[in-house]
């Protein structure tokens, strides 16, 4: 293998299942290849709110001048997102030798394709030379291909139903996996309100320094501005976080209490937090593209997510005709994340997607259908994404609304061509 889509096609078929949670395989591995960190490291895990929290990180290390390496998972468009090193995305050739680098040490050990580019990724980081390095755990915690570094701080978001059958179906199973990532006298930061109890007996049966919110930091303010108070810091009269959406000031709080937990070895100036926070992008978290129609994108894909894309449109104003299109993988707690939109949903644009997990678009048609009391609604089954969309705005009228959401699928295939010439049937004269 050469270049990095080859490894990647060749690393899709090297394990006989797609998910196999446990450390030993990928640990293995990873003591062959002397893999280290020789700066702070800051792990995230949660159900949702995890993209985020490493965005505003990132952007607030490196307003305050900071070499910064991320990972997350998955990415929309480009394998390539789920690297950036110094605030940019990786190149293609340094993936490419950073997979043959595991190879080369691998052995007989099967790994899945998940761990394979974890490990990829984590060498790829740990030779640039950082300052700080950020790693999103890809599902759960406790045994993910993640977990396998030694966290300086661990940030757990908000916890909730999802992944049930390989995490457990309550949020007290789902917990316990998360806080698998915290580890004995060091921060953990647990931003979501109303933790599981498992979370909150983790960090004391291990002696992890834990920092609550609600409790430890926290946060008020009013519609202009807002203010965060951790254990020996506080700002305040700062602007909301360019990252839209009711649930970001609890991310963008968890993030604050990160950095002042870890001041003593990446100390960050208020200017460095306030400039990082009002400029941080991230792409598909209630990410608005203006123009005729409005088009809002929202990888959200569990009910919990779905809930806060709910209270986000909701906010947005009023609306003639809103469209959705909507691609979920077959295994989501579908019911609930439908009953949540359709109300302020007037025509559905069902989707196929290009993996084997994904629910048919008729299969969720047929769910919607079955909870659905509506009789002014309609809906439509489309092949991808990009013509489930094309066909909204086809039947969209300049002063509506479309939203795409259910997966990062769903928002990937929309973006992968671009948005502004899907929507030129309305900006052309």
């Amino acid at each position: 293998m050469k270049t990095l889509q080859e490894w990647l096609d060749w690393c899709e078929q090297l394990h006989p299942v797609a998910i196999d949670m446990g450390l030993d395989r990928v640990k293995t591995v990873a003591d062959r290849m002397a893999l280290r960190f020789d700066c702070p490291v800051i792990t995230v895990a949660g159900t949702n709110g995890k993209g985020s929290t490493c965005a505003m990180l990132e952007a607030v290390l490196l307003q305050a001048g900071y070499r910064t390496g991320v990972y997350t998972s998955p990415h929309l468009v480009h394998f390539e997102e789920r690297c950036r090193l110094h605030g940019e995305s990786a190149s293609a050739e340094a993936f490419a030798e950073a997979f043959a680098a595991v190879e080369a040490v691998r052995g007989d050990v099967s790994l899945t394709y998940f761990e394979f580019s974890t490990l990829a990724i984590l060498h790829l980081m740990a030779s640039s030379n950082l300052d700080v390095a950020i790693l999103e755990v890809g599902l759960g915690g406790r045994l993910d291909a993640v977990n396998i570094i030694d966290a300086d701080c661990a940030v757990i978001t908000s916890i909730d139903i999802d992944h049930t059958a390989i995490l457990g179906k309550d949020r007290e199973s789902i917990g316990f996996e998360k806080a698998g990532i915290m580890r004995s006298g060091r921060p953990v930061i647990v931003s979501d309100p109303v933790p599981p109890q498992s979370v909150i007996d983790h960090a004391a049966a291990i002696g992890a320094e834990l920092w609550q919110f609600g409790k430890d930091f926290n946060f008020s303010g009013d519609k202009l501005q807002w203010a965060w108070a951790g254990r020996g810091r506080r700002y305040s009269g700062m602007a909301y976080p360019a990252l839209r959406g009711a649930n970001q000031l609890i991310n963008a709080s968890g993030v604050l209490a990160a950095l002042d937990a870890l001041r003593q070895r990446i100390p960050v100036t208020a200017q460095a937090v306030r400039n990082g926070l009002a400029m941080v992008e991230l792409p598909g978290r209630f990410q608005i593209v203006p123009g005729q129609p409005v088009l809002v994108l929202d990888v959200a894909h569990n009910p919990h997510s779905v809930a806060a894309l709910a209270v986000n449109l909701d906010a947005m104003g009023f609306y003639p005709t809103t469209h959705a299109v909507l691609g979920a993988m077959a295994d989501k707690d579908l019911l609930p994340m439908l009953q949540r939109v359709n109300p302020m949903v007037d025509k559905w644009y069902f989707t196929d997607l290009p993996l084997p997990r994904a629910a048919k678009a008729a299969d969720l048609q047929q769910a919607w259908q079955a909870q659905n009391t509506r009789t002014d609604t309609q809906s439509s089954v489309h092949v991808d994404p990009m013509l489930a969309l094309q066909a909204a705005i086809d039947a969209a009228d300049p002063a509506d609304r479309i939203v795409v959401f259910g997966s990062f699928y769903t928002v990937g295939g929309v973006l992968k061509d671009g948005i502004p010439r899907l929507q030129a049937k309305h900006l052309s004269p």
